[in-house]
């Protein structure tokens, strides 16, 4: 089996990531992950695991904790959701040189487990497992023949069910809670906070970002029902920054066991500086456990980390600068970012987004500030297209014109767009990584480093 059937096969499994036509508490089953994960040895057993979950931020935390443990020396793997441009960016290992899975190791997995998927699909009792369930068996197995000390687990969608909630970590991690998949989840930040709290486990230690009121009193309550000691950024850590630009941002944190003074990190916005105070924060309390990381690997792991498409600055005369925000949170805080950091005369925004996101939420923080809106779908089943946002928003009319693909609005932006203006791609991961994908095509990122 080459790489190329090996997706084909994974791409077989129904894959949720790409549909919002599901009742999520029947068909997703955590016990059909259980059964899965045990048919292949149960490989999760053999790696301890740092979980992190949030509405917005949470593969961030992720990536400065991974970055740190790399840093470190730490044997360390790292699991995220979903993909920017190819399968492979989900499954990292920092050994012995930092490294997404290759082709020849997902198609030599895939065949290893193939026959096993298969008898599972046609005689379980939960019925066929899906596409993030497979790929997540299939990342923990990889772990496990790699022999990492410790993985960095991302939930995909809430926690309590998600398929990744098999693991028993040292360390949960939570990323700020908000609105969104109100469907699946729920409709109160409540109900959507214990969905994210589920994947608190009996004498953890959690680590949370600051949170909305009403979030953080679930948190306190869902930690004490699991005797799990709490640390919260603001109460707990201190975050203070110092200066950010466009290549940037220098601030300083207060953690549990030490103060790190002029941090660096490459990744924008005064909402990663506290994404890294958080993640700070779950590294130390790592080494209770033996995982010990200094403070120079916490700087550097700061400094070096990579995670883009999160207000990534591909291009400067005109800035061409992509984010995923997918929810009114995430748009505000990135209509905030953009405020701060960039100066230019017109915002010319390419506009795509997913069945089941707060669009009026999202559009009322970043449609203002527009020039012009070039609307857009990814190729994905739950792409919402141009012409239902235009009848949902009318009153933006004016601005808008619709496009086929995330290519030609990418491209229509920057014709449009002079050297002092700005082309913004957003409203969904999946547009901000076709965009990512036709922009490395042309050699954008060059002209960026120049």
């Amino acid at each position: 089996m080459n790489y190329k059937e090996a997706i084909k096969y994974l791409e077989s499994f129904i894959d949720y990531e790409k549909r919002n036509d599901f009742n999520y508490a029947s068909a997703i089953k955590l016990s059909r992950v259980r059964a899965l994960l045990d048919g292949l040895g149960n490989p999760q057993k053999n790696f301890r695991s740092v979980h992190i979950a949030g509405t917005k931020g949470k593969g961030s935390i992720c990536a400065f904790v991974y970055s740190m443990l790399k840093d470190g020396g730490i044997k360390a793997g790292l699991y995220t959701s979903p993909h920017l441009i190819d399968f492979k960016e989900r499954i990292r290992i920092s050994f012995p040189k930092d490294r997404t899975i290759d082709e020849a190791e997902i198609a030599a997995l895939v065949a290893r487990i193939k026959l096993f998927l298969d008898n599972f699909s046609k005689s379980s009792k939960f019925g066929p497992p899906s596409f993030f369930e497979v790929y997540t068996a299939l990342a923990f197995l990889f772990f496990s023949i790699k022999k990492v000390e410790i993985a960095v687990i991302e939930t995909g969608m809430g926690g309590r069910l998600d398929a990744t909630n098999i693991i028993e970590p040292l360390v949960v991690g939570l990323a700020p809670i908000s609105y969104d998949h109100t469907d699946k989840l729920g409709k109160t930040l409540e109900s959507i906070s214990k969905e994210k709290c589920g994947i608190i486990k009996e004498g953890a230690v959690v680590v949370t970002t600051e949170q909305d009121p009403r979030v953080m009193a679930v948190i306190k309550k869902a930690a004490a029902d699991k005797k799990a000691a709490l640390y919260a950024v603001g109460r707990d850590i201190k975050c203070e920054t110092i200066a950010a630009d466009t290549h940037g941002q220098a601030f300083n944190v207060r953690g549990l066991h030490a103060e790190y003074t002029l941090l660096r990190t490459p990744l924008l916005g005064k909402h990663q500086a506290a994404n890294a105070a958080a993640a700070i924060g779950i590294v130390e309390s790592l080494r209770p456990h033996g995982i010990m990381v200094c403070r120079h690997s916490i700087t550097s792991g700061i400094r070096n980390v990579n995670w883009p498409g999160r207000l990534q600055v591909l291009g400067r005369e005109p800035w061409i600068v992509l984010d995923g925000a997918q929810n009114e949170a995430s748009a505000r805080t990135l209509k905030d970012a953009v405020a701060e950091l960039f100066s230019y005369k017109k915002l010319y925004l390419v506009f795509g987004v997913s069945s089941g996101k707060d669009i009026k939420g999202i559009a009322a923080n970043l449609f203002p500030q527009a020039d012009r809106i070039f609307l857009t779908r990814a190729a994905t089943p739950r792409a919402i297209p141009p012409e239902t946002v235009k009848k949902g928003l009318p009153e933006y009319e004016k601005k808008y014109t619709a496009t086929l693909n995330v290519r030609e609005a990418v491209e229509l932006a920057r014709r449009e767009a002079k050297p002092e203006d700005m082309v913004l791609v957003t409203g969904s991961l999946f547009v901000v990584g076709e965009a990512m994908r036709y922009l490395e095509n042309k050699a954008v990122r060059n002209e960026h480093k120049r």
